[in-house]
């Protein structure tokens, strides 16, 4: 077996999976310049955030009949040009309207790319590195999430127009991303099921595998041929047998964005802020974010085709609810202290002569204290205290926000992460795959769009406490779903999984 080789493909494809990362996480040091330029209300700051993911629920519809009819490899160069364009016309965008079409772009990129990186690497990969080789697409986007921490981080000094240099940055791996695709090979199976191409199919197995794995897995996919199904359609996922499938999917699915990880992702720096940290403070703790998701998606690497796949989703789903709860406790307990020292941190200063009447007293809960002075303030003096000055006034147990937000970073990235998007290139049969994989992806981008755009609203009219428990107790249900439904896919090939799942 030629490991060596079947890796550096591995690699090249999930690089569209950093880009992924990168422009999901890139947004959240822009939000505070972007809001200003752009002067946003929380709904406008919402969509401009989401609307990537609105993008992405289009990239999820047309890139798994892209990926049937012109194969994976052509595809993800479309991929990487879409990034390369939205980078570029993202940080030059001088209204709203173009700032969000040029995102929307980059949303389509991200659809696409989340959805056919794993398909094309389960395709290539022997079984027994099925599981860990798919993952390194969630690695890349972990690490792509980093990168962008740290390069939010490096321009937060360079002026009102720092969020520039932040957005356009990424045009530099899409570019080697688009490149580097031309070296890898087209999929083995895509070449045989599309093009009956059997003799340069088996020359890409031969070299993955040697010439037993080449001949083996020709057998398994004319097993699957031989079956003479026709096309899939969208009407065939309403169909009985794969009842099972698609509520494992569907499921996963649901619960990896519902739970919240791109709320945190998005508004990292926003979250500790509310726990009353400095902007440098909270980009640097972002940072951490970034490595602590890293470093355990290396974790579930070296652990998906070992332990398995629902194992890692039980221990992740339960410790993700134990993070979260210790976060809502951290908010719950948290007050708000109106004196001479948090008034002299105000910087607005029609806010700080209105909060000056209310000077030595102190407040149990945001809710309370937003009840105090809302009528007190201009609706935008309110909007403006929300966003930035309430973070004066917080007495919290910052340590054991941190401490929680980095459990829960490390709990979903040995989990939901890595393992939803190794299940559902696992376990849909070759006829649906593409239009099953993108009905998933769009109902995927779709949670993952609602749950960004309240967040804003959330954290301003909800608070924190009660943001945090809501996802916990979503986490809670997603622990319960996987202890039901999902079933162990490690070491089995494609074939034999579509038999499992089917039969059952």
């Amino acid at each position: 077996m030629n490991k060596s080789y079947t890796i550096l493909i591995s690699l090249i494809v999930a690089l569209g999976g950093f880009l992924l990362g990168f422009d999901s996480a890139v947004i959240s040091g822009a939000v505070k310049g972007i809001t200003i330029y752009f002067n946003m209300t929380d709904g406008m700051l919402g969509f401009a955030v989401g609307c990537v993911i609105f993008g992405a629920m289009a990239g999820n519809l047309i890139a798994g009949p892209c990926a049937d009819k012109y194969g994976r490899k052509h595809t993800l160069l479309v991929v990487a040009a879409l990034f390369s364009i939205s980078a570029l016309w993202s940080a030059l965008a001088t209204s709203y309207i173009e700032f969000i079409i040029a995102r929307m772009i980059g949303g389509i990129g991200i659809g696409a790319a989340i959805l056919i990186a794993p398909i094309y690497i389960a395709e290539i990969a022997p079984p027994k590195l099925r599981g860990s080789l798919v993952s390194f697409n969630q690695l890349n986007i972990v690490i792509g999430i980093s990168a962008a921490y740290f390069s939010n981080y490096y321009f937060i000094n360079y002026g009102d127009d720092s969020w520039r240099w932040m957005l356009g940055v990424e045009s530099i791996p899409a570019v080697i991303y688009f490149l580097a695709l031309f070296t890898v090979p087209r999929s083995p199976r895509w070449l045989i099921y599309k093009l009956n191409d059997i003799k340069i199919a088996r020359r890409t197995l031969a070299r993955v595998g040697g010439d037993a794995y080449a001949d083996a897995t020709l057998n398994e996919i004319q097993r699957g041929l031989d079956k003479k199904e026709t096309k899939g359609q969208l009407s065939d996922l309403l169909k009985s047998k794969y009842a099972t499938i698609m509520i494992i999917a569907l499921g996963i699915a649901f619960f990896q964005q519902i739970t919240g990880i791109n709320a945190i992702f998005y508004y990292a720096p926003t979250i500790f802020e509310q726990a009353g940290g400095s902007a440098d403070s909270s980009f640097l703790q972002a940072i951490v974010v970034g490595l602590t998701n890293l470093v355990f998606t290396i974790v579930a690497i070296q652990l998906i085709d070992k332990l398995g796949r629902k194992p890692l989703l039980l221990i992740g789903t339960a410790f993700m609810t134990i993070a979260l709860i210790m976060a809502t406790t951290a908010f719950n307990n948290a007050s708000y202290h109106i004196n001479e020292n948090t008034l002299s941190n105000i910087s607005n200063a029609e806010i700080k002569t209105t909060l000056t009447k209310f000077k030595d007293q102190s407040f149990n809960s945001q809710s309370e204290l937003f009840t105090a002075i809302k009528t007190k303030l201009k609706p935008e003096e309110f909007l403006e205290f929300k966003r930035n000055e309430i973070t004066n006034l917080i007495s919290i147990n910052a340590t054991l926000v941190l401490i929680a937000i980095l459990l829960y970073v490390a709990a979903f990235a040995i989990s939901l992460g890595p393992v939803m998007w190794t299940l559902v290139s696992e376990i849909f049969p070759s006829k649906i795959k593409g239009i099953a994989i993108s009905v998933v992806g769009f109902f995927n981008s779709l949670v993952s769009f609602s749950v960004t755009q309240i967040f804003p609203w959330e954290l301003s009219n909800l608070g924190p406490t009660l943001t945090f428990g809501i996802y916990a107790a979503l986490s809670l249900l997603a622990f319960i779903f996987v202890k039901k439904y999902v079933i162990e896919t490690k070491g089995k090939t494609l074939e034999e999984v579509e038999e499992l799942l089917i039969r059952s």
